[in-house]
């Protein structure tokens, strides 16, 4: 009954302007609802970057604190690593100057064992092999080699005759005689070691056949013969009679100057000499180094000062 007179006294629009009231009042309350569950998540949100934030804020600072030590720490192992190489700079320099000390002493104590070594040799050697002889020094009558060979027969101009040579100078006239032989040179030995007497006897025949002036040309006198050392060969070669004149037209000739140095062989006396006359088949051994200096430097051994030769002696028989 209420609601029927209620109805009368509202008309249609008035209702409708209620419903419409309602409408948005509902609609203004759910959306304050809306905001206020914005504004929760908001403020929770907020609340999480801030939380977030001072994480972030206070890993940075941790972060920054680890690069600081890290920094430090690496500082410090640089100047650890610079110490280091400067010890190590300072450790090879020390080798260095013991590796120069060590091979000083080396050198040094090389110069002792070689100088030891020498005077051993010296000791052991004749210094009369090196001598200058031929009207320069005397041997008297009873110097003889201290061991003499024999000169093997095929490489003897008369096998009828022995010839003897010093024993330490053989090997060195066996390569020569053997070299020669072996490059199609016919090679012999007239005559090598004569004793005193025997240069003696030699020297009066000589005196007797052609004079005293003219055979003091070509022949020394008994003790100035380089054939008393044993050191000493006249060589010859077939076409010339048995004849040593003529011998400096032959091809052994030719081979003995090109060939004799490396055997430790020289020519006593070249063409201009003050001694005697060109004798080109007389060789005197004085070991391959000097014999080799000659050579290279073409020079004589009777060119040579006696102390530059005497340096020499040590090496003869090297």
């Amino acid at each position: 009954m209420r609601y029927g007179l209620f109805a009368k006294k509202l008309n249609f629009p008035t209702l409708g302007l209620i419903i419409g009231v309602v409408l948005i009042a509902g609609s203004i309350a759910y959306a304050y609802m809306q905001i206020n569950l914005l504004s929760s998540e908001l403020k929770n949100l907020t609340s999480q970057l801030a939380s977030t934030t001072a994480d972030f804020l206070k890993t940075t600072d941790n972060l920054a604190g680890s690069i600081q030590t890290l920094e430090q720490k690496a500082s410090g192992l640089a100047g650890t690593l610079s110490e280091a190489e400067r010890n190590i700079q300072t450790t090879k320099q020390s080798v260095v100057e013991v590796q120069s000390q060590v091979k000083g002493a080396e050198q040094t104590l090389g110069q002792i064992g070689g100088a030891v070594s020498t005077l051993e040799k010296l000791s052991k050697t004749d210094p009369e092999l090196l001598q200058k002889y031929s009207k320069v020094f005397f041997l008297n009558e009873h110097y003889t080699p201290e061991r003499l060979s024999e000169i093997g027969k095929e490489y003897l101009y008369t096998e009828s005759k022995p010839e003897l040579i010093h024993s330490l100078v053989w090997p060195y006239l066996n390569s020569l005689l053997g070299a020669a032989k072996g490059d199609g040179i016919t090679l012999y030995v007239k005559s090598a070691y004569r004793s005193f007497d025997e240069q003696k006897s030699v020297k009066s025949a000589y005196t007797v056949v052609y004079g005293a002036g003219t055979a003091s040309q070509f022949s020394a006198d008994q003790g100035y013969s380089e054939h008393q050392l044993g050191t000493t060969a006249d060589f010859i070669t077939t076409g010339l009679g048995g004849e040593l004149a003529g011998f400096e037209k032959t091809p052994a000739y030719a081979w003995m100057k090109n060939n004799a140095h490396k055997y430790g062989f020289v020519l006593s006396y070249p063409e201009g000499n003050k001694y005697y006359i060109f004798e080109p088949w007389h060789w005197r051994y004085v070991g391959v180094e000097l014999a080799s200096k000659l050579k290279a430097e073409n020079k004589n051994f009777y060119d040579l000062d006696q102390r530059e030769i005497d340096e020499y002696l040590a090496k003869i028989f090297n």
